[in-house]
Formats: structure tokens, sequence, C-alpha cells
């Protein structure tokens, strides 16, 4: 068996074209332009590079941008007035703050300084606390990303058995609350699982999200399952260079799998996509306006 590649970055393109449409749209017929703040805190060079591309997405997407840079050195208190500043801002209608944060920067008191409704990220304790408990949430990108790919594979989850291997809050949490609202049957494991390959075979979705270089191999998939990989990790190639790979080790997973997701070119073009998807949401949900369908968990 030969799996089906994901192509995450063609699926991406498209929800950022939704996207354009919707906000076009709002221009036009309401005078309302979305609006994205980022707040990047420190010279971190691969914050940068995420930052410079939200920012250049976000324009071609026709939506205003914000960018706040600020010195490593920023107090938590001068950081949580600018956020406050952002909060009040009725042309903003997303805020994100770049993570990580300086060693001196309680990242938790930021985000949750954040106001909910304007917390595109999805990491405000709010946001958290609806989409567990079924509420309307803003819900983190990147599980977000991978919910919209499942979607699109299977047209609909309910009753599949699905295993999320991490158990973070960023994704691995929130990617199992999204299955459980989509009535997939969801078990969460992680490193320390008795016996994780077993468990994973039973998966008709297996959504890898450990932080661990190929961990995850063909041993691990179930004939025919549905593979994302969420693990972005740098690690030392042919000749000294450096490569990026997953959390699973594509070869033996795809002989395995119906489907799955590389890296690069799978999850990772979805996150800033959904990024602009959670900020026009926010923005109709602002003004009490429909908010766009299929661009939503």
């Amino acid at each position: 068996m030969t799996a089906t590649i994901i192509d995450g970055k063609a699926f991406a393109a498209r929800v950022r074209g939704e996207v354009a449409e919707h906000v076009a749209r709002l221009k036009s017929e309401h005078g309302i332009t979305p609006g994205l703040a980022v707040v990047l805190v420190g010279e971190d060079p691969a914050s940068q590079v995420y930052v410079r591309n939200k920012g250049k997405q976000t324009v071609e997407a026709g939506m205003a941008s914000f960018e706040r840079k600020l010195p490593a050195e920023t107090s938590e208190r001068d950081l949580l007035a600018v956020v406050e500043e952002l909060n009040n801002d009725p042309a903003v209608h997303g805020i994100l703050v770049q993570l990580p944060l300086p060693k001196h920067l309680n990242e938790d008191l930021v985000i949750n300084s954040i106001a909910p409704e304007k917390d595109v990220d999805g990491f405000h304790i709010s946001n958290v606390g609806r989409l567990a408990t079924g509420q309307k949430a803003m819900v983190p990108c990147t599980p977000l990303g991978c919910l919209m790919l499942l979607r699109d594979h299977f047209g609909s989850l309910s009753g599949k058995n699905a295993v999320v291997v991490g158990r973070s809050n960023i994704v691995g949490k929130p990617m199992a609350q999204l299955l459980l609202r989509d009535s997939a049957t969801v078990t969460i494991a992680h490193s320390r699982t008795q016996d994780l390959p077993e468990v994973c075979r039973r998966a008709d979705i297996l959504v890898a999200a450990v932080g661990r270089p190929e961990m995850i191999t063909g041993d691990y998939v179930k004939p025919g399952a549905v593979v994302i990989d969420v693990g972005i990790n740098r690690v030392e190639g042919e000749g000294g260079k450096t490569k990026l790979v997953g959390d699973v080790d594509f070869e033996s997973a795809s002989a395995v799998a119906g489907a799955i997701t590389p890296v690069p070119g799978g999850v990772g073009p979805m996150t800033i996509a959904c990024l602009l998807a959670n900020t026009l949401t926010s923005c109709c949900r602002a003004h009490g306006l429909p908010e766009p369908e299929g661009l939503t968990a």
C-alpha cells in the first residue's frame, strides 16, 4: 500500500483564498476590514520569520496588519500595556503574542491578558474552557488546520477511532476536544503510554504531536489509517546539513497508511491559514455578522 499524500500547502492556499473572498465582501458590503495584530518581543530568528510570514499573508488576504516589535528587555508591565491598547482598538480583531517570550515574562499572564474574543491563537483560559465544554470558542490554529484536513478527507469523522499522541495545551489537548466534538472516539496517548504502538494501531486517525523526530514508525500504523503529522523537527541530514522531519517516520508509515501529511508541506502551512480564518471569524462575531462557513470548528 502507498499512502495518498495530503497536500496541506495546496489546502492552505485554498483556505487563504476563501478568507480573502470573505474579506473582500466585508469591505464592499459593510465597509469593514478585519485586522490582525502581532506582538513580537525580542529578536528570536525563528519568531522573526514567523511574524514576517504572518504579516505578509495577512496583507495578501486583504486584512489590516499591525506589528508591534518590542525589545527583549521589555518589562511585563509595558507588554501588558501594549496588549491592553490592542484590546481597546476597534480596528484590531485578532491579537497574537508571538511565543516563546523572554524568560522574565510570564507567558500565561500575558496570554490571559488578551481579550478572549480577540485571542486568535485560542490559548486564553476562557477559550480553552469553552472548547472543552462544547461552547463557541476561538480554537488553536494548528488543531483547527488538522481538523479541516481530516474533514476534507473523510467528510464525517463520526464513529472513527482517533488516537492523539501528545498532550500539550497547544496541540494535543485541543485536538482531542475537536475530534470529540465531531463524534470521533478519542484516545490521548503520550510518551509514557504502555504499549504505545499497539494503542496507535487501533486508530483510524492517528495524530502525531509528541515532539520527537520520526518516533512514529510504520509499526504504529493500522493499514489504511490516516496519519496527521504535526511535528516539525530540525535534524542533521547528509553532509552536515539540517533538514525538517516530522514526528512520523514518513517512509515506513506511508507504506502502511491510507493517507498521510508530509513534513514540510502538510500541517505547517495550515497554521497561518487558520490564523487568518480565526481573525475573520472574530471580526464577524464582533460585528454580529454570519461566521464564514467551512472556516471554523
